[in-house]
């Protein structure tokens, strides 16, 4: 049987290795990309916002007019 222990070292290892190889994006670039996350939630929630409103209107419209 294989040493649990010896195969966690193995693991974290190159673990560590592969993070060390990566490309990590400076601050400027965090915070620009940060941005651009924030204002497209703030642009699709305002749109959801405006379709489901417009969407209630429409059916109560066409309700009213069923009754």
């Amino acid at each position: 049987m294989k040493n649990p222990f010896s195969s966690t070292r193995i693991l974290f290892t190159q673990m560590v290795e592969e993070l060390q190889k990566a490309t990590w994006p400076t601050w400027p670039e965090l915070r620009d990309s940060t941005i651009v996350v924030i204002v497209a939630s703030v642009i699709m929630g305002i749109f959801t916002s405006i379709s489901d409103f417009s969407l209630i209107q429409v059916i109560g419209f066409l309700h009213d007019l069923v009754r």
